[in-house]
């Protein structure tokens, strides 16, 4: 897996999956693994796609010979990406079963340990994935993929200039679209967004990336100029990058989440109309449906499907969707006071644009000061440009 496919699934995952977050203070609950082949958890979509039908037929062989390090790292790389596009988290327990001999393992084989950490950052064990991610850049300080894997667990807890420390040292590691977008990333967030727009708009005019290095980057500028209060500029971003990748689930998610700020929930309907297997997108597609007179029927389906969701993964332990349910409990549901407890707990975890401004819009909501005050404190100390969250922060409680 290249430096930019490394940083492109993660973008893919997060946060759409995600999402992810963990609750306030508690560690990670571990994927459930079955002990026995025969347990049936749910019919997962291979007859769909031959990929995944693929990925079935390596399980196969890796059961054969789970110590075969060559083909256990196909078969969790594999179900990283299926978990990217699906939105299914339980591929990430396939990953980790993949990787069992070596899961527990104090020096395990460079590519097995790289490849922990994309499972634990995926899980939101960010502590275990840095853990893992400094054992393998103090032995190969010159590991583009696990440099640029750090980089974005460090710019999502809000360490902004770790990760740009980490994003310089790809100077010589990787391409300059790649390394820009990663310096971007984090330095957009930290008072300079206008100059990491501008570098990273500048980088995407050279040509010689591969196409997911280029959507990656045009997701990223779409981001940035929309949080600046350029729609145009954004709107362009999203749809260059959707020419690229219509199916990248997180591009899905940020252009729909654009369209409904427009007021524009027809076009996000639409966009998300095959999108209901993955929470996030199920999420946006219901409160697009929700400013629809005419899809009240389908919206009503779509509610009480998030809210099975949530509460079957509340059962299993499975805390990596707060985000996502905080916005289900305050924009759908119209419950402030548990959206802002939610937020809360996702915000002890995660700090990306995301989390502040469902903190921010639960804040407002419930009229929770002390939710407010770390809404104002973050905007303070880090100096980000966030027209939305600005606003929710300033505006008068609806």
């Amino acid at each position: 897996m290249s430096v930019m496919q490394h940083a492109s699934a993660w973008r893919k995952l997060g946060v759409a999956l995600a999402a992810a977050v963990s609750m306030t203070g508690a560690a990670v609950a571990a994927p459930y693994l079955p002990t026995d082949d025969s347990v049936v958890l749910e019919r997962l979509p291979e007859k769909l796609d031959p990929a995944l039908g693929e990925l079935k037929r390596m399980r196969v062989a890796l059961k054969a010979d789970p110590a075969n390090l060559d083909i256990a790292l196909i078969v969790a790389r594999r179900s990283i990406e299926a978990a990217r596009e699906t939105g299914d988290p339980r591929f990430l327990g396939q990953a980790q079963a993949a990787l069992a001999p070596w899961w527990s393992a104090a020096d395990p084989p460079a590519a097995a340990l790289l490849l922990r950490a994309t499972v634990r950052q995926s899980q939101h064990d960010f502590a275990g994935a840095l853990a893992d991610l400094d054992r393998l850049i103090t032995k190969r300080p010159g590991d583009g993929q696990a440099l640029l894997t750090r980089a974005t667990i460090l710019t999502v807890q809000g360490r902004y200039a770790d990760a740009q420390r980490d994003c310089a040292r790809l100077l010589r590691l990787a391409s300059g679209l790649v390394t820009t977008a990663c310096l971007a990333s984090a330095s957009s967030l930290h008072g300079d967004a206008a100059g990491a727009y501008r570098g990273l708009t500048q980088a995407l005019l050279r040509a010689g990336d591969t196409a997911d290095a280029r959507e990656w980057a045009l997701t990223l500028a779409a981001e940035i100029a929309w949080r600046r209060g350029d729609a145009a500029a954004a709107e362009a971003h999203f749809r260059e990058a959707l020419a690229l990748d219509s199916r990248d689930g997180y591009l899905l998610g940020a252009y729909a989440d654009f369209l409904l700020d427009r007021n524009r929930a027809r076009e996000a309907a639409t966009l998300l109309a095959g999108g209901t297997r993955n929470d996030a997108l199920l999420l946006r597609l219901a409160l697009a449906e929700k400013a629809l007179p005419d899809r009240r029927s389908e919206f009503a389906v779509h509610r009480q499907q998030l809210a099975d969701r949530f509460a079957a993964a509340k059962q299993r332990g499975d805390t990596l969707h707060l985000r996502e349910e905080a916005r289900f409990r305050l924009d759908i549901e119209g419950d402030a006071s548990a959206a802002v407890a939610l937020a809360l707990a996702n915000w002890n975890v995660q700090r990306e644009p995301a989390d502040l401004r469902i903190l921010a819009a639960a804040a407002r909501a419930s009229g929770d000061g002390e939710a407010g005050r770390i809404v104002a404190a973050w905007l303070a100390s880090t100096r980000i440009e966030d027209a939305a969250v600005v606003a929710l922060a300033g505006g008068p409680a609806r």
